[in-house]
């Protein structure tokens, strides 16, 4: 089992992010959030660094795009990489406007009162250390399971072998 790059900062925004819905109440469900709720829920990712995975998501595109041009046209690189610098000025909003949008989805979730609880919660030391120590868990957690994964699927590779070797098929 391999994760991509992008894969592995999709893992982990679901478990940065995701790890806050498990305390959802099932009251705070799909509310129509106020402003304020949005604004504090805005607050909340970017003390726990929730937003961090999708800054670079942005200017990857723009970059995607452009790489796409160069191959066949490999003598426009400087005005393909200018235009890209150009877009990815013009598109700096987007970025915003993503937090926006994810800031919302936890506005429908949570009250504006239990996003103010988890506020408090990760300005404390215990949620300070949690910002600190959980993206480093992350990692350390993606890397293991790659290998745990790896080695089960050799185990179970092995075991089909023997099981169908028991039943006349050298595999």
């Amino acid at each position: 089992m391999h994760f991509g790059w992008m894969a592995r900062i999709a893992v982990a925004a679901m478990l940065a992010c995701g790890s806050l819905l498990v305390v959802s109440s099932p009251g705070a469900a799909q509310q129509k959030p106020s402003p304020a709720a949005i604004a504090a829920a805005k607050e909340l990712l970017i003390l726990k660094g929730g937003d961090l995975p999708f800054n670079p998501i942005v200017f990857n595109v723009i970059d995607k795009v452009k790489d796409v041009f160069i191959p066949t046209n490999p003598n426009l690189s400087k005005e393909l990489n200018e235009v890209a610098a150009k877009l990815k000025k013009e598109y700096e909003p987007k970025r915003a406007e993503l937090l926006n949008d994810i800031a919302r989805m936890y506005a429908e979730r949570f009250s504006e009162q239990e996003i103010k609880s988890l506020i408090t919660f990760y300005k404390s030391p215990l949620g300070r250390k949690m910002v600190t120590d959980e993206p480093q868990i992350i990692d350390q957690s993606l890397r293991y399971v790659e290998n745990w994964g790896g080695n089960l699927s050799e185990e179970v590779l092995s075991k089909f072998r023997d099981e169908m070797k028991k039943k006349g098929h050298d595999l």
